[in-house]
């Protein structure tokens, strides 16, 4: 199974909690990890690489050249880095026509073998978008004149490499930055939405991208189904969205002690 990450150094330690829950949530999957990067240092990198071997999986090292979305915005807590899975086909083995990219900032926490498994053939990108009016609505006027019917998050993309690249063109990316960097707030989640969303197979958020900020409004919006003992049970990927992270010393949000024991386990390989 395929997996795709993107990030500098300031990550790592959350991508190696992710990875372990990962790893202990898939015990019979064998993962290849595709790291793209500019700038991880090598002795970071070894450590990364030992670490996924010693949990049965192996790591596979893209250097992106610093060239590539060097004028890009950079905001708040985003970094360059966030582009490069919007232009993974273009550096990942043309033998592999899928792979899922995830954010480190989630856990996964049952088998993710459904959603990898998922047919695509006839879109881009499988994604979840975050069923509330108001960020829909928000994203909506914000991205006019472009037309989007659901405003998509790219922490979790299953992607499809082989219709990428046949569809995609790195250019209309470019002109699409250099056009609209001033209304750019979710830099990378802006522009797959804007140029893409018709080309986006919905995902079940509940599911596969479980904002754990809305714990509530999503018991609220099942009549009380989607409590803590369905998550557990049902949920694959919870994702820590915002600015607010788990692994900061000040966080204190619901699925915190989740993440702090995935953590320990993580530092302790």
């Amino acid at each position: 199974m395929n997996i795709l990450v993107t990030l500098n150094s300031n990550y790592i330690k959350p991508l190696k909690v992710m990875l372990k829950s990962l790893f202990l949530s898939n015990p019979k999957e064998k993962f290849t990890i595709y790291l793209m990067h500019s700038s991880i240092k090598d002795e970071e990198l070894e450590d990364l690489n030992n670490f996924i071997k010693m949990n049965g999986s192996q790591l596979e090292i893209l250097y992106i050249d610093n060239s590539y979305f060097e004028d890009a915005p950079i905001i708040l807590h985003y970094t360059k880095e966030m582009y490069y899975r919007l232009l993974a086909f273009k550096f990942l083995p043309k033998e592999i026509d899928r792979v899922l990219y995830l954010d480190p900032d989630i856990l996964i926490i049952n088998p993710i073998r459904e959603l990898y498994d998922m047919d695509i053939n006839e879109y881009l990108y499988a994604a979840a978008y975050h069923d509330k009016i108001t960020v829909k609505g928000i994203n909506k006027l914000r991205l006019y004149p472009y037309e989007i019917n659901a405003y998509y998050n790219s922490g979790v993309l299953l992607m499809n490499l082989e219709f990428q690249r046949k569809f995609i063109n790195e250019n209309e990316i470019y002109k699409f930055v250099e056009k609209n960097k001033a209304k750019l707030i979710m830099p990378d989640q802006d522009i797959l939405n804007a140029l893409y969303s018709k080309k986006i197979k919905s995902l079940d958020e509940k599911l596969y991208n479980y904002d754990v900020r809305y714990y509530r409004y999503y018991k609220i919006m099942t009549n009380g189904m989607c409590d803590m003992d369905y998550v557990i049970k049902n949920t694959v990927i919870l994702h820590f969205c915002g600015k607010k992270k788990p692994w900061h010393e000040d966080y204190s949000g619901r699925f915190h002690a989740l993440y702090k024991h995935y953590e320990k386990l993580a530092m302790n390989f």
